[in-house]
């Protein structure tokens, strides 16, 4: 039976990820509706994609009785109320990252979704890649020897996506693109820093442009990540560090699809698309965290082993101390 889809926002993002899922067998993946804030919104986006159902309010699409789980491409201040939303209505939850604002409110949603007996993981796509898989292994395998040191960076220039400049939207850098160098530091060592240093810099906006964070793990292993939304970086690497060697991600790190390591240099091709996407290639890569949520659905899991909720937790307290450092906040009532 195919995973049956309803899809929250009808922007950029959720088109990728729509031309991803409807790339695949139909055996496999279903859209049933899409729900945008606007009916005439959610009518183009169904035109687009040939989907049958189109709701003008997010409240109508979770009472769809033939749709298993929903994916929530909104901005991420809403991301805590519509999750809320759809685990009270029984509907599993894919929600973008960041999976929400505080740590406070993810714990709610994570809650929640336990209570209810529902899945519910937070979408950072990028550990689904075979690149992922293939550190995993590594790592696994101590063909680095003792890990000493994680690297990564995300700078991007002219980041054109105008909420990024409005606080009102959740703007700023480490929500939008920071957390892929904090979600990498966590793939590696796991767990809780026992340290973060920070120093960045903050817009006349009020929201965060970009930062240098040191993570210092126990047993003195160290993760240097550096994002910016201001200055363009060819070299979107990560890297791990060992004794008996390193690994290096090629860029980009968070859609990778070449990597060299002890154990030689893998190239992965991107699954194939049927559409065009607004971000390129890789958002068919998207391909890989769906089929990932299918294979939890039908093994009875109420969480992703490769994205949990202590990851994210984790992940999600590393954004917050960030933020506080750097002194910006956000006034956004989590509450329901």
């Amino acid at each position: 039976m195919a995973t049956r889809w309803g899809i929250f926002s009808a922007g950029k993002i959720s088109g990728d990820f729509t031309a991803a899922l409807l790339s695949q067998c139909p055996d496999e993946h279903q859209v049933i509706a899409i729900a945008a804030r606007s009916q005439e919104k959610a009518q183009a986006f169904a035109d687009r994609f040939g989907i049958k159902n189109a709701y003008g309010s997010y409240s109508e699409l979770v009472q769809n009785p033939d749709i298993d789980i929903v994916y929530i491409g909104s901005i991420h201040p809403e991301h805590h109320k519509l999750s809320m939303l759809c685990l009270n209505a029984g509907k599993h939850v894919l929600c973008e990252k960041p999976v929400t604002m505080t740590v406070a409110a993810a714990k709610e949603v994570f809650a929640l979704a336990k209570e209810k007996k529902l899945f519910f993981m937070e979408g950072f796509w990028s550990r689904m890649f075979p690149v992922y898989h293939q550190i995993r292994r590594e790592l696994d395998s101590g063909s680095l020897g003792d890990i000493k040191m994680a690297t990564a960076k995300f700078c991007v220039d002219n980041y054109s996506v105008d909420r990024m400049n409005q606080k009102a939207q959740g703007g700023g850098g480490i929500l939008d693109l920071g957390c892929y160098v904090v979600m990498f530091a966590d793939f590696v060592f796991g767990g809780k820093p026992e340290k973060i240093s920070v120093e960045g810099t903050v817009s006349e906006s009020g929201v965060d442009t970009g930062a240098a964070i040191t993570l210092r793990y126990s047993g003195g292993r160290i993760a240097s990540l550096l994002y910016n939304i201001t200055t363009s970086h060819e070299d979107n690497a990560a890297t791990i560090l060992g004794t008996k060697g390193s690994i290096r991600v090629e860029p980009n790190f968070w859609a990778p699809v070449k990597m060299t390591s002890p154990m030689g240099s893998f190239e992965f091709s991107l699954p194939k698309g049927k559409f065009d996407t607004y971000y390129g290639a890789q958002s068919n890569g998207f391909q890989y965290e769906q089929q990932c949520v299918r294979e939890c659905l039908q093994n009875g899991l109420l969480e992703c082993p490769l994205v949990s909720h202590e990851s994210s937790l984790n992940i999600m307290g590393v954004i917050e101390t960030v933020l506080n450092e750097l002194g910006v906040t956000y006034d956004f009532p989590y509450t329901v």
